[in-house]
C-alpha cells in the first residue's frame, strides 16, 4: 500500500471515528439531560478556606509524657575518670539508678479541641492514658499545662481542663443524627506531630461496630485521618462538631481513606457528665442480655430476628418486682426501636439515672409494655458473675472413691438427663437455688454438642415450659415437633446459677 493510500484509509478511519463520536457525544448528552431533569448535579464546597479560618484556633494539640521504667538490666556506661564527656553522660543518666529499673520518658501526641471558652478541652481517653504530664498547644503557639477532669474508657474520651488568662476560641457541639452517608465533613487535627492539619471528605457509613467498646456506633468518614488526629474534632458544613476523631484502619499506619470518629448523640452526654461531675453516671437496666439469632426467633413465635434476649435479671438491680423476665425479648426501650443488643446498651446508657423508661418486650409470643426506673450503672455493674475458680486442691483428691454413674434418661436432644437432688448437686456443684434437670452427658457430634451445652448444665426451661424431670424434657421435645418446630428454645443454667438461651434442632 502506497503512502498516498494510506493516508486515505486513515483520512476515511478518522472521519468515520469522528461521525461515530459525534453520534455517542449527541447519545450522551441526550441522556445526561434526562438524568439532570430527575436528579441535579450538586457540587463539593469549592472551597473550605473560610471555614477553616474560622475554627483552626479552637484545635488544639496535646502533648503527654509518661516516665515508664526500663526493664534493660545493663549497668550504666562508664567513661574513664577526667573525661571532657563526664557532664554529659552524667546528665543523661541522672536519676537511673546506675543499673536496672532505670525510668525514661515516653512522649506522644495527639489532638483535642476547646468546647469552652474558660479552658475546657475534649480529646480521646488513649491520648492521655497514663499521662505524667500534659501539655496544650495552640495554633498561635502558646503552651498551657493541664489536668485530667475526667475519662470514660467505654467511649474513650476525656475532658481536660486549662486556665488561661484570657478566654479561649470554642467550638459548638452539632447534631450527628442530621448527618448522611455523602456529607462533606472537614477534619482538623495534629496528624505525625505537624499541627493544625486540616482534610476534607464525605461521611462514608454510619452505625459503624470495629468492637472497640459496648457503645459502639462510629461515624466512618475517608477525610483523612492520621496517627495524632486521635481526639481530633470532625466538622459539618455549617462548622459544628459531630464527631471526635478516634480510630483508623490501616496496615501502614497512615490514611488509607478509612477513619471512624465518635458521633456527638453519643459523646455530648459523656463530655457534660465528665465536665461536670468528673465521671459518667449512666443508666442501668439490670438484665443480662444476649442476641437473637433466626433459631430463637421461630423458636418464640416471632417472625424476624429482632431486639435482645434477657438471659437473666442481675440481682438487686432496678428490676424488683418482675417488670421483665428471662426469656422476654426487648424490642422496644422509651420509645426506640431494639434492633440489636448494642440499641439497647446505648439506649440505657444514655438514660438519665432514676428515670421511669416504658420497655416494649416480646412474652409468650405477644407484645407488652413494662414501666421500669433506672438504676446507675457502676463500674463492673455490667458484668455477670462468673464461676468460681477451681484450685488443684479442689480438683484433684486422688484419695476419693469415683462417685458411681448417675442414672439418666434415653438420649434427648443428644443428651442424658437426670433428676437434680442432693446426689446430683454434690456431683456436679450445683447451688442450692438452681432447679431443673441436669444434664449427665452430651453425644459427641450432637446438635446439643454444637451448641456447647456440656454436663453440668441445667436445662431450666424448654419452650419457656419449667421442667422438674428428664420425662418433661423429652414430652415438651415432642410437642415442639408435633407442633411443626424447627428448634426448642433451652434457657440452660450454669452451676452457680448464671442463665443462658440456646437453640437445639428437634429434627
Amino acid at each position: 500500500m502506497s503512502t498516498r493510500t494510506k493516508s486515505r484509509a486513515y483520512s476515511l478511519g478518522t472521519s468515520l471515528g469522528i461521525l461515530a463520536l459525534a453520534g455517542a457525544l449527541a447519545f450522551s448528552n441526550t441522556a445526561l439531560a434526562q438524568t439532570a431533569a430527575v436528579r441535579p448535579p450538586t457540587n463539593g464546597p469549592a472551597s473550605v478556606a473560610d471555614l477553616a479560618a474560622g475554627l483552626l484556633d479552637a484545635v488544639v494539640n496535646i502533648s503527654t509524657s509518661q516516665k515508664v521504667k526500663n526493664d534493660d538490666d545493663a549497668p550504666t556506661p562508664q567513661v574513664p575518670e577526667g573525661s571532657p564527656y563526664q557532664p554529659y553522660f552524667d546528665e543523661f543518666f541522672k536519676g537511673q539508678g546506675g543499673q536496672g529499673n532505670r525510668q525514661r520518658t515516653v512522649d506522644s501526641l495527639g489532638s483535642g479541641f476547646v468546647i469552652d471558652p474558660t479552658g475546657y478541652i475534649v480529646t480521646n481517653n488513649h491520648v492521655i492514658e497514663g499521662a505524667d504530664d500534659i501539655e496544650i498547644i495552640f495554633a498561635n503557639g502558646s503552651k498551657l499545662k493541664a489536668k485530667l477532669v475526667g475519662k470514660d474508657t467505654k467511649t474513650d474520651l476525656a475532658v481536660l481542663k486549662v486556665e488561661p488568662k484570657a478566654p479561649l476560641k470554642a467550638v459548638a457541639f452539632g447534631d450527628s443524627r442530621k448527618m448522611r452517608i455523602g456529607d462533606w465533613v472537614m477534619a482538623i487535627g495534629n496528624p505525625f506531630g505537624l499541627g493544625g492539619s486540616v482534610s476534607v471528605g464525605i461521611i462514608s457509613a454510619r452505625g459503624r461496630n470495629i468492637n472497640a467498646g459496648p457503645y459502639d456506633n462510629f461515624i466512618q468518614t475517608d477525610a483523612a485521618i492520621n496517627r495524632g488526629n486521635s481526639g481530633g474534632p470532625l466538622f459539618n458544613m455549617a462548622g459544628e462538631v459531630i464527631g471526635i476523631n478516634t480510630a483508623i484502619i490501616s496496615p501502614s499506619g497512615g490514611s488509607i481513606g478509612i477513619g471512624f470518629s465518635v458521633p456527638t448523640e453519643l459523646a455530648v452526654n459523656v463530655v457534660l457528665q465528665l465536665k461536670d461531675f468528673g465521671e459518667t453516671r449512666r443508666g442501668w437496666l439490670g438484665v443480662r442480655i444476649q442476641p437473637v439469632n433466626d433459631d430463637i426467633a421461630e423458636s418464640l413465635k416471632m417472625g424476624t430476628a429482632r431486639g435482645a434476649l434477657v438471659s437473666g435479671i442481675i440481682e438487686g438491680g432496678p428490676i424488683a418486682h418482675g417488670e421483665i423476665k428471662a426469656g422476654d425479648v426487648i424490642v422496644k426501650f422509651d420509645g426506640r426501636d431494639v434492633t440489636e443488643v448494642r440499641d439497647l446498651q446505648r439506649a440505657v446508657a444514655e438514660s438519665p439515672v432514676g428515670k421511669a423508661v416504658d420497655v416494649v418486650v416480646v412474652r409468650d409470643g405477644k407484645e407488652q409494655t413494662v414501666k421500669v426506673t433506672l438504676g446507675r450503672l457502676e463500674d463492673g455493674s455490667e458484668v455477670a458473675s462468673a464461676p468460681a475458680a477451681t484450685t488443684d486442691d479442689e480438683t484433684q483428691k486422688p484419695d476419693k472413691p469415683e462417685a458411681a454413674p448417675l442414672p439418666a434418661t434415653d438420649v434427648v436432644l443428644g443428651m442424658k438427663l437426670a433428676t437434680l437432688n442432693e446426689e446430683t448437686r454434690k456431683r456436679y456443684g450445683i447451688a442450692d437455688d438452681v432447679d431443673g434437670v441436669v444434664i449427665t452427658e452430651v453425644s459427641p457430634n450432637s446438635a446439643a454438642a454444637e451448641r456447647r451445652i456440656e454436663p453440668g448444665d441445667v436445662i431450666v426451661e424448654v419452650g419457656q415450659e419449667a421442667m422438674d424431670t428428664p420425662d418433661d424434657v423429652a414430652q415438651r421435645v415432642e410437642e415442639l415437633k408435633s407442633n411443626g418446630r424447627r428448634n426448642a428454645l433451652l434457657m440452660l443454667s450454669s452451676k452457680t446459677g448464671e442463665l443462658r438461651f440456646v437453640t437445639v434442632g428437634v429434627e
